[in-house]
């Protein structure tokens, strides 16, 4: 099919004309969308375009079309068309149409259309003329315009709207297929662990084996529950009025007088035995409508029911032809349980309240939720899940808004990615109450998710539609669709990072400043400046416990925030300024669809194995902040101090003090700055069991005074005239676990910061103390254990550092 012409500037055309014995019907409108020339959306692997949908349906017999014609793209004009032919996607989301009725005399005709809005936006011009604009905004799919006559439909024209932001067959299918798919493995986790289904597991792919194993669990309990429903099925009470002959009406309602007084034609005069006078003249009406009211089976819930037996029916024979194919003789027993099995599918499928329609949509009604029977089928049927073909048309949303569905996916396909990786250790999406189970996946309402990362004992939570408890804005309130809080070892502070669905994107038309700035297609300026609002607005007020009796702070919480926009091809946008800023500010985009998510699993993966330091600085801080705490972390205010003899650690313990040469301070100032004194015990002394630094306490005051003037301790020959340093703690204290020696050791003293004290496994760790060594510690101790290595056995003596490596 031939390239369409792109750009703002094509005008309106007549796409779709149909010529009937009663009325023409005109619709208007542009035949290309901007936005879908640009990204060439719906295309075949051959760039051809896909087909569209298109049905008419004659709901009257005495209604006739006398023509059909549709625009045709290559020929740039109305061509005839027949229902059956390819369609090529006219009709698009967001873009407006203009709908005209051109009718017949005495042909009175309605317009009529699910959605109110776009129902109201076709009204009479005169008797002969219906006409209005549609704009089916971010609806797309399947959807139909009904004509009606005296109420009654009489002629339907279904359209297929396509989406300008994404591709229908690709992604959108593809969005609703991951939508329903990961709504029912939460459901059916949730129920296996409710239930306790000891014996059932869940694969991605289950297979028929699997799939006969659970049915065996739960047949038994259906059948009974289905037998049970007969005794009292869901029904509604249909009322039919028909127009019948005078003369054989049993039973005429006061709904005839309304019905006559807009009919005058069906009165005839009668001067005899006229039941109304008009004036002078006494009628008798020819037909009335005659009122019968009976019980009606075909409810959603009793086709959901049907469908559920249908599907396993099915299930149940395909994996009987699968044994048919065995080179092996099938097992006898298994091939008449399988035939038992299909036949009591049979005689339920043939119960009087299931003789209803076919199943097109579902919706979690109150009967399904919490009436007898129905609720168990439920139950059943989410049990069965792993092993039914799920069709996307069955859990068509009611709205259809693909906004809201991408919304909606973007949460659970960011929780899929997570939950690849780590473990689900508590959700609220899927819930159950009284009423039975249910989805709380829903804009008015709250839903997070919590995991655990295995390899660190981590906790984090992914929260939709709402905020960590505590975080506010105090000024215009901030709702962001998914906020990621990340808990880390070591910190008490929570890393959190916004990520907000929108379905909007600016395809970089030619000529545009923003393709001149940014080059390819992206996300709205205006998306990403909410993405600085998000981050700069949103704080949390610290508590009593967090600042003791001073003053309460506010303290901005989110460390990022990211736009997340349908956009197929990452490669390209990897070039995008609002990719690359979040590497420097952390604000920017990620394109994200069912086959554009490598991006998003890769920075998810960052964040979780990101060390405390490093998540910090990924914000955006204050002028001066890296010189402050680098001053922070330089501060040496921990003496780690050797032991000559084993008799010292237990005077040490005993006197609490510890004392040493002044020569081993080559600065005398850093004296000043000592906050703590900590002993190393070597393996010399000690042996490898005790070795290490286990002791440690807080400097109460410092001295330096002649080694015999320190009294506690008999002094060795001829050392009484040397200067010593006494440090007097408060008390001793141990360590939760010991800082070991692992390769290396401490001859005299080191002085190290407090911050590397609390969080070393291994001597060599307090040397390092660079910026650059820290981060790059914490980084490769979050993957498991590392060898730090110096040019000296002696960290004190040692001046290069060799190796910074993960161990074994």
């Amino acid at each position: 099919m031939a390239s369409r012409r792109t750009g703002f500037l094509n005008p309106p055309v007549e796409l779709l004309h149909i010529d009937t014995n009663q009325f023409n019907l005109y619709l208007q409108g542009k035949p290309f969308h901007p936005t879908v020339e640009s990204l060439r959306l719906h295309r075949r692997d051959d760039a051809t375009w896909e087909d569209a949908h298109v049905q008419v349906q004659l709901l009257t017999s005495g209604l006739e079309i006398r023509s059909i014609k549709l625009f045709s793209p290559e020929l740039q004009d109305l061509v005839p068309w027949q229902p059956g032919e390819a369609c090529p996607p006219l009709f698009f989301e967001t873009q407006s149409y203009e709908l005209v009725v051109e009718m017949e005399p005495g042909a009175p005709l309605t317009f009529y259309h699910d959605n109110v809005s776009l129902r109201e936006a076709v009204l009479p011009k005169g008797s002969r003329l219906l006409s209005g604009l549609l704009n089916f905004q971010n609806e797309v799919g399947y959807t139909e315009l009904e004509l009606r006559q005296h109420g009654e439909p009489v002629f339907r024209l279904q359209l297929e709207i396509f989406p300008s932001k994404m591709d229908y067959k690709k992604d959108y299918q593809a969005i609703l297929h991951e939508v329903n798919e990961q709504i029912y493995n939460l459901s059916f986790d949730f129920l296996r662990k409710t239930y306790h289904l000891t014996g059932l597991k869940e694969t991605r792919h289950q297979s028929l084996t699997e799939f006969f194993t659970i049915v065996q669990h739960v047949f038994r309990q259906l059948v009974q529950t289905v037998e049970r429903i007969q005794s009292a099925p869901h029904h509604k009470l249909r009322v039919e009025n028909r127009l019948v002959d005078a003369a054989r009406v049993k039973k005429a309602g006061r709904e005839n007088v309304a019905f006559l007084t807009k009919r005058p034609y069906l009165l005839a005069k009668d001067e005899r035995q006229g039941l109304l006078r008009i004036g002078d003249m006494a009628y008798t009406p020819t037909h009335v409508l005659e009122t019968r009211r009976h019980v009606d089976f075909d409810t959603m819930e009793n086709r959901f029911v049907r469908w559920v037996l249908v599907r396993v029916q099915q299930k149940l024979r395909s994996l009987k032809v699968l044994l048919g194919k065995k080179e092996r003789q099938p097992d006898p027993v298994l091939i008449n349980k399988l035939g038992r099995m299909q036949a009591e599918l049979q005689r339920l499928l043939r119960l009087d309240y299931l003789q209803v329609g076919e199943m097109r949509q579902m919706t979690m009604s109150l009967v399904l939720q919490m009436a007898p029977g129905y609720r168990e089928v439920y139950r059943y049927y989410l049990m069965l899940m792993k092993g039914l073909s799920i069709q996307s048309d069955l859990f068509r949303l009611s709205m259809k808004d693909l906004a809201q569905l991408y919304e909606y996916w973007c949460f659970l396909k960011i929780h899929e990615l997570l939950s690849r990786k780590y473990e689900l250790v508590r959700q609220d999406v899927v819930k159950v109450n009284r009423g039975g189970l249910f989805v709380t996946l829903d804009r008015s309402k709250n839903a997070r998710m919590v995991y655990r990362n295995p390899r660190n004992d981590e906790i984090f939570t992914l929260y939709y539609n709402s905020l960590p408890l505590g975080d506010r804005s105090e000024t215009v309130a901030q709702r962001p669709d998914n906020v990621l809080t990340l808990k880390k070892q070591e910190s008490s502070v929570e890393y959190k990072y916004v990520f907000d669905a929108k379905y909007r994107i600016n395809p970089a038309y030619e000529g545009t400043s923003y393709r001149e700035q940014y080059g390819t297609p992206g996300p709205q300026e205006d998306d990403i400046n909410t993405m600085h609002r998000y981050r700069d607005a949103i704080v949390y007020k610290s508590t009593v416990e967090d600042v003791g009796a001073g003053q309460r702070e506010l303290e901005r919480t989110m460390f990022g925030a990211y736009v997340l926009f349908p956009y197929p091809n990452e490669e390209e946008y990897r070039r995008h300024t609002f990719y690359r800023s979040i590497e420097l500010v952390n604000v920017g985009a990620f394109p994200f669809l069912p086959n554009a998510t490598t991006l998003v699993e890769e920075f998810l993966d960052e964040l979780i194995m990101d060390s405390p330091e490093k998540a910090y600085e990924r914000s955006t801080r204050p002028r001066g902040t890296k010189q402050y705490y680098a001053d922070k972390l330089a501060g040496k205010t921990v003496l780690v101090g050797a032991l000559s003899h084993m008799d010292q650690l237990r005077d040490a313990k005993r006197h609490r003090f510890y004392h040493v040469p002044l020569k081993h301070f080559a600065n005398h100032q850093a004296l000043s700055q000592l906050e703590y004194v900590a002993i190393y015990q070597s393996k010399r002394l000690f042996g490898e069991e005790r070795a290490g630094i286990t002791l440690y306490g807080r400097v109460k005051e410092w001295q330096v005074l002649p080694r015999a003037d320190i009294r506690e301790i008999p002094s060795r020959r001829g050392a009484s005239s040397e200067l010593y340093v006494k440090l007097t703690v408060e008390e001793w204290l141990e360590r939760a676990t010991s800082i070991v020696p692992g390769g290396h050791g401490v001859q005299s003293v080191l002085l190290t910061s407090k911050y590397m004290f609390d969080r070393a496994y291994e001597v060599a760790e307090l040397r390092l103390e660079t910026e650059e060594q820290l981060r790059d510690w914490r980084e490769k101790r979050r993957r498991g254990k590392v060898n730090v290595t110096w040019d000296e056995y002696h960290i004190d003596r040692a001046t290069r550092l060799e190796g910074l490596d993960i161990g074994e």
